[in-house]
């Protein structure tokens, strides 16, 4: 047995987003721990940001196979509406079991965020919209 690694669940994460990038009805641009560069015209994007997750003990041996991964995914666009669409299809991606290379995952589990927010730090200003997810996994 082998304690699980945080970098195979974000690579399956971010396999996860990549096809919002090429949407052939208005793709997506996906950052990760902050805005893509360069922000697309559009400003529509989303942000990965990835917690090195908690490595439990499956029994009383003590062995750590057990893992639950926190994320977040904050949408944005130009308008509250926007960031919302983002959120949908960030959702609709992330609504899956995730393959992680000899892991059983859950499927993806949305815990939430806070309500839209509008940032006027930038001209002009965006929209942002923070949802974190758990992404739990065991030894396959």
């Amino acid at each position: 047995m082998s304690t699980p690694l945080a970098l195979p669940h974000r690579n399956a994460i971010m396999a996860a987003l990549a096809p919002l990038a090429t949407r052939p009805t208005g793709p997506i641009a996906i950052g990760e721990g902050g805005a893509p560069d360069p922000v697309p015209a559009s400003r529509l994007y989303a942000v990965l940001y990835v917690s090195p997750g908690r490595a439990a003990a499956a029994s009383l041996a003590g062995e750590r196979t057990d893992l639950a991964l926190l994320f977040q995914v904050t949408s944005v666009g130009p308008s509250a509406e926007r960031a919302l669409w983002v959120a949908d299809r960030v959702r609709e991606v992330l609504a899956v079991r995730l393959a992680v290379d000899g892991r059983a995952t859950w499927q993806t589990e949305e815990l939430g965020g806070p309500p839209v927010s509008r940032d006027d730090g930038v001209t002009p200003p965006l929209h942002f919209l923070p949802v974190q997810y758990r992404l739990m996994s065991i030894t396959a």
